[in-house]
């Protein structure tokens, strides 16, 4: 067989993708070189990787959809070595590919990538966002290098180091008149409208909290967008409630205000998600660390809203 890397990086971009035009995009690369790379690579198999229709673009015939998990598996061991090769000896160069969730990735990311840039500036990184599923499935399938999220829901094929717990917490508008108080309690908030964080497993776990004190939200809007949920909360139209602080927030806020929840005991763990038993590069390892002093010293303590002692 005779094929070259970036021939099985044009496969692996079209079967992700499932569109030809859009893995061309992605890779910077004419239309007609990914069919050529699709077209080589099938020709030497000796069996067909896609099936292509004109409304659905293309689809991974069974044997293919087992190609292309080895070609990204050998991608990914591809990237790994080249980036441990060039980082031989030093620990503070190449790329580190991260995926963040979402809703904490405006004020979790920019301390953790000034406090990177400055500490290793050889170490270039990549940002991916999505909800806790979508992030999951991109260390999973080799695209990312570690992930930040909650320790809920992880597979036991990831490895988790914890930053900081994350209790959730109620953003009402400021003209509210509970916002006199230094806390609020579960069963305050079912009595007020709630604007619902619509992602996978946000939802089930935001109805949890109430559910497991025999309490119903009321629910006026539902939203995948912690910004729009943020915006609404500005304009009156209920509270929310998060686990990590906004990045522009203070006490002194004029939008809304952030109140601790004083009754609440289910605390998730915000951190750290790499895959188990894989050798990481050391700039990935040095990101890491670099992460966990962040935590040692404090640093972290500001994205967090908790109850007065």
């Amino acid at each position: 067989m005779n094929f070259t890397l970036k021939q099985l990086r044009y496969v692996e971009a079209a079967g992700r993708l499932r569109s030809i035009a859009n893995a061309a995009v992605e890779v910077s690369i004419s239309q007609s070189s990914i069919t050529t790379a699709i077209d080589a690579l099938e020709g030497s198999l000796g069996y067909a990787l896609f099936v292509r229709t004109p409304a659905k673009g293309i689809q991974p015939t069974p044997a293919g959809r087992e190609a292309l998990q080895l070609i990204r598996n050998f991608l990914n061991q591809t990237q790994q070595f080249e980036a441990e090769l060039q980082s031989h000896g030093r620990d503070d160069v190449g790329l580190v590919r991260i995926a963040c969730y979402a809703t904490a990735a405006p004020a979790f990311l920019p301390p953790i990538l000034k406090s990177i840039s400055e500490n290793f500036p050889g170490i270039s990184i990549k940002v991916m966002e999505g909800n806790m599923m979508s992030i999951v499935d991109y260390l999973n399938n080799g695209e990312v290098d570690l992930v930040f999220t909650y320790d809920t829901y992880l597979p036991k094929s990831q490895s988790f180091e914890p930053l900081f717990d994350a209790p959730p917490y109620a953003l009402v508008p400021a003209s509210d008149p509970l916002c006199v108080k230094s806390s609020i309690t579960f069963n305050e908030l079912s009595k007020m409208p709630m604007i619902m964080l619509d992602l996978p497993y946000t939802r089930d776990y935001f109805l949890g909290l109430f559910r497991s004190r025999g309490l119903h939200p009321e629910v006026v809007h539902s939203t995948r967008s912690a910004e729009i949920a943020k915006a609404l909360v500005e304009g009156k139209f209920g509270y929310t409630i998060l686990n990590i602080r906004p990045h522009n927030y203070s006490t002194n806020d004029t939008r809304y205000r952030a109140l601790p929840i004083s009754d609440s005991s289910e605390v998730p763990v915000f951190g750290i998600a790499t895959a188990r038993d894989v050798r990481q590069p050391k700039n990935v390892t040095s990101f890491v660390k670099g992460c966990i002093e962040l935590r040692r010293s404090g640093a972290l303590d500001a994205l967090t809203v908790r109850p007065n002692p």
